[in-house]
């Protein structure tokens, strides 16, 4: 899916959109790769392609499921802890199943935000108060800054220039 760039309008539509531009553009980052290539180790974190993918999941639940709705981690959708565990992903998940979990927790994102105003705040033990707008900017930062690994890993995979 590739979303089409909107440029004008109003200020959350423009946000949401170029969230959801680099979702995708983290996405298309593994597109077309094996699942032995996905996982293939490239640096000595634990990046991976795959492991993005999944470091961005967990991110989303973090920061809409836990944070902003207030669940607790057993009724998010998957893992929501704030550690090295967001790029954990299992033997037995194809990238496909990472892809779709990473979509269906960007989904429930967007419908967790749309319940709030841009400045409606909250405070974070980390950050202090945030707005939900900063949360969007600071995912939209998060996704493309992923989105960068993803490019230079795909890159050393394909071995192209």
């Amino acid at each position: 899916m590739t979303t089409k760039p909107i440029t004008t309008g109003a200020e959350r539509t423009i946000i949401e959109n170029t969230l959801d531009r680099n979702r995708d553009a983290l996405i298309a980052t593994v597109r077309g790769l094996s699942d032995a290539d996905a996982r293939r180790r490239l640096v000595a974190s634990l990046t991976t392609p795959i492991s993005l993918i999944k470091h961005a999941a967990a991110a989303e639940r973090i920061w809409f499921q836990r944070f902003w709705a207030g669940l607790d981690e057993s009724a998010c959708d998957g893992y929501s802890k704030r550690d090295e565990g967001t790029f954990a992903v299992a033997e037995h998940e194809s990238l496909a199943d990472v892809i779709a979990e990473f979509e269906r927790a960007s989904s429930r994102s967007r419908v967790i935000a749309a319940r709030f105003e841009l400045d409606d705040t909250k405070h974070n033990p980390r950050e202090g108060t945030v707005s939900m707008r900063w949360t969007l900017l600071a995912m939209i930062e998060e996704f493309a800054r992923h989105a960068g690994h993803g490019d230079i890993l795909r890159e050393q995979i394909d071995q192209t220039v």
